[in-house]
């Protein structure tokens, strides 16, 4: 049985970008979805309504929206 020859090679250098402090402010935004919804007692109303919704359950969706536009934003500003 023969094995093939391994060459005395260097392994190659991983081309990942430096993490830099300059990145902390966009990941900063991801914080503001848990704020929205930290406390529920300022949500938690009926009024106003929108469509036929209660404040409380169009508040939550809005922010489900907002989160995946934030979630999108700090990906491509992070360049992952």
């Amino acid at each position: 049985m023969q094995y093939p020859v391994l060459q005395m090679t260097q392994p190659p250098t991983p081309t990942t970008k430096p993490t830099t402090r300059s990145h902390k402010p966009w990941r900063l935004l991801l914080v503001l979805p848990y704020l929205g919804l930290l406390f529920p007692q300022f949500y938690a109303r009926s009024t106003p309504a929108l469509f036929g919704f209660p404040f409380f359950y169009w508040y939550q969706l809005l922010w489900v929206i907002l989160a995946s536009a934030i979630i999108a934003i700090v990906y491509r500003k992070l360049d992952l």
